[in-house]
């Protein structure tokens, strides 16, 4: 199975919270999984650090590569589609994922509940 970690859940992942649930988790830490995140979570982590509403380490791009994820980048089909998804969700950030996990046929792992009002397959976080 391929997996998209919505940016909330990439920061659960790397802290190891206990948020998380079991089912993502699971689907997280199996190795026959691939984990993919999106450049669009690190821009947003990077734009809300910046702004002082975020606490993350400094070496992010390092802890994503430790924890053996694989980077999404984002595409122009991404983009296009991002802009043509029905406006259930505003921020501009979900949409780019909920697109990339269309695209690239990942389930995104969520706890957004607008998220799975899209022909997005989701893992509940």
């Amino acid at each position: 199975m391929n997996i998209l970690l919505d940016t909330h859940v990439l920061i659960w992942a790397l802290e190891n919270n206990p948020t998380l649930s079991q089912e993502a988790r699971n689907a997280i830490i199996n190795p026959t999984n691939m984990v993919f995140v999106s450049s669009v979570s690190v821009w947003e982590i990077s734009i809300k650090k910046s702004l002082g509403k975020l606490f993350v380490p400094d070496n992010l791009q390092e802890e994503i590569r430790l924890h053996r994820f694989t980077p999404l980048k984002i595409s122009l089909d991404h983009a296009e589609l991002a802009g043509m998804l029905p406006y259930i969700h505003n921020d501009p950030f979900d949409r780019m994922l909920i697109a990339q996990a269309i695209i690239e046929k990942l389930k995104l792992v969520t706890r957004d509940e607008l998220i799975a009002r899209y022909d997005v397959d989701v893992i509940k976080a």
